[in-house]
């Protein structure tokens, strides 16, 4: 288990928090449409949704690429950087979601100066998690904590757009992060044990979802 300082603990939370002006609140990643188009209904349809996304998506992209950035920013490897942050952006398998990893990454990126710290050395756009655990670093926060806030961060910000589109009430919500969040220690566990030609994932439902949500008639949500 990763021990953390007090002052490092109160940097994950500030990294993990949904007041992070990075706009995750503005991209529901397809949850729009599939609610619009009845494939997910309630709140048990939802946490089905989010589960297969985090074991088949999320456990297999972003979070394990985490470590490696982890152990590039330690060496000031910036090629590895650039390869890993190439990687996930290359993962995006719709021009939604490409779209929103770029939005949310630069985002950040431009947020880290200003509270003392320094973006990743990229030649091009970052993906979110590349500039996350780049803060993550310099703030002491050790990689699986690292993880565990970017994960905390999806579902809260998911969470929230099933909240609005099913609707769900406020305490079903609440069940819903208590239900899917017991995964996520799980998921780390297997993310941090792949190998680099295990990593990647395809959900096809997702990719049409995000497709098809760029025309939907009506939306709240970018993506």
């Amino acid at each position: 288990m990763s021990t953390l300082t007090d002052p490092a603990l109160l940097r994950l939370l500030q990294l993990a928090s949904v007041s992070l002006p990075v706009g995750g609140f503005a991209y529901s990643q397809g949850l729009e449409y599939a609610i619009d188009s009845a494939w997910v209904s309630d709140g048990d349809a939802v946490a089905d949704w989010l589960l297969l996304q985090l074991d088949h998506g999320l456990a297999r992209t972003e979070l394990a690429v985490i470590p490696r950035l982890h152990r590039a920013c330690e060496q000031a490897d910036t090629g590895t950087t650039a390869y890993w942050n190439d990687w996930l952006l290359a993962c995006r398998e719709t021009r939604e979601l490409h779209l929103t990893d770029i939005a949310m990454g630069e985002a950040l990126c431009r947020l880290l100066p200003s509270v003392g710290l320094q973006p990743p050395e990229l030649a091009g756009p970052s993906a979110f998690a590349t500039a996350f655990s780049a803060a993550a670093w310099q703030w002491q926060i050790p990689a699986r904590s690292c993880a565990l806030a970017l994960a905390w961060s999806w579902l809260e910000n998911q969470v929230a757009a099933a909240t609005k589109l099913v609707p769900l009430g406020q305490t079903r919500a609440q069940q819903l992060l208590g239900e899917v969040q017991q995964h996520i220690p799980a998921a780390i566990e297997a993310a941090f044990g792949l190998d680099d030609d295990e990593l990647g994932g395809s959900l096809p439902g997702l990719a049409m979802a995000s497709a098809l949500h760029e025309t939907q008639y009506s939306r709240l949500f970018r993506s």
